[in-house]
């Protein structure tokens, strides 16, 4: 049975929320004050849910969510408030930080009827929601590493990304998966973090934009024009050899730099934005298109948007998904939409998963779009398949909608 854990200093909401979530079928342990809380926290908590009230004395919510990160808590949040909604916003845009996973929110008073769904949902899960295939359980070793880079264990997935108003493949960002002969398929939120700790973003990046490159040249001999994005690290933008080296990679495949897009998060450009300006600035004159990743969630100013020459913005996946039920989620995309098309930027919106937010997209004027609605990553040879069946659905749609 799963198990819920109410923390919530009022006693009559407590007893209230104890008996509604019990009688849904769950196990249910409360608590009015949080110190009891973590006094009695519990040492497998994978599968549990957290109901957490962020008004509280003592301890407030704000304070639960540090020690639970603290904590490497993999339970499931669901947080409550009298507060407005902005507040509820930021405080889950925090736990998002943490990297705690979030069921959803509610404002006081709380809905019954919402709140039998989102347990009805949790009912029904049968594995823990934070859990994916790439979760690696035992610590991953330098030497591991770079056995991957040696011998060749790292692979691309390629995401589609579409054109919004005609349904077209525009390109693929590729994503790096390491199929480890023992631990099975490790993801970059493993891959990335060893990276940088280990001082190996410079190769991990050289052998994904060298695999990149070469798949999108096999692609092209099979008739197939697929524009391929890559991430590069803050370490590559501070690296004055980067441009010659990609310009010599470029040349040896005989493969068209606009062929290429290179994506920076805002986060990178924090660093020594000199060096950082000189380096892109000589990718763009050599040919390369780039692009600003999770745009909305770093520190840049509009005056560094404005100075380094990006062909692409690409709105952040937490502000796409937030958008259709979330007023400031909407006006962030907007006025990002709006930005990048009057710096003569496309607009990529990430996390695109309804169709009816990429109506809504469509309807702002946004570019293009990715996200698991359109496919979720997958392998080179899958990609091929997929694109058949996807253009085979486009043209039965359009006939359908000129019957």
């Amino acid at each position: 049975m799963k198990k819920v854990y109410i923390i919530d200093d009022d006693s009559q909401i407590v007893e209230i929320l104890t008996q509604f979530v019990e009688m849904l079928g769950f196990e249910v342990m409360s608590y009015t004050s949080a110190v009891k809380f973590f006094v009695d926290y519990p040492e497998d908590e994978r599968n549990i849910t957290i109901m957490l009230d962020l008004n509280m004395p003592e301890m407030d919510g704000i304070e639960v969510i540090r020690q639970l990160a603290e904590r490497g808590s993999h339970a499931s949040l669901l947080l409550i408030s009298g507060y407005d909604t902005s507040v509820l916003h930021s405080a889950e845009k925090l736990a998002h930080a943490h990297n705690l996973k979030i069921i959803n929110s509610l404002t006081k008073p709380i809905s019954f009827s919402l709140l039998e769904s989102i347990f009805d949902e949790i009912g029904r899960s049968e594995e823990p929601q934070f859990v994916d295939r790439g979760e690696v359980h035992l610590p991953l070793q330098l030497s591991e590493f770079r056995d991957a880079l040696v011998q060749n264990q790292l692979t691309l997935h390629y995401q589609p990304q579409v054109n919004i108003q005609t349904r077209a493949l525009v390109g693929v960002e590729a994503l790096v998966r390491w199929q480890h002969p023992q631990r099975g398929l490790v993801f970059p939120n493993h891959i990335i973090p060893m990276a940088e700790e280990f001082g190996l973003m410079g190769d991990l990046t050289a052998q994904v934009i060298n695999k990149a490159v070469n798949q999108s040249y096999q692609w092209q001999q099979m008739g197939l024009n697929i524009p391929v994005s890559v991430n590069i690290s803050a370490e590559n933008i501070t690296s004055l050899t980067f441009p010659e080296q990609l310009t010599d990679l470029l040349k040896r495949s005989q493969f068209d730099p606009s062929m290429l897009t290179l994506e920076v998060t805002e986060s990178e450009l924090m660093g020594d934005l000199k060096t950082s300006l000189d380096i892109l600035t000589r990718l763009r004159m050599k040919g390369v298109d780039l692009s600003i990743d999770d745009f909305g969630t770093g520190y840049s100013s509009l005056s560094q948007l404005h100075r380094i020459p990006f062909t692409e913005l690409k709105i952040d996946r937490s502000f796409v998904m937030d958008m259709s039920g979330d007023g400031d989620a909407m006006a962030i995309v907007k006025t990002c939409i709006m930005l990048g098309h009057e710096l003569k930027m496309k607009i990529v919106a990430e996390g695109v998963e309804s169709e009816h937010v990429l109506n809504q997209l469509n309807e702002l004027g946004c570019d293009i779009a990715q996200g698991y609605y359109i496919a979720r990553p997958m392998s080179a040879d899958k990609l091929v398949k997929w694109i058949k069946v996807w253009e085979e659905e486009q043209l039965q749609g359009v006939a359908t909608g000129s019957a």
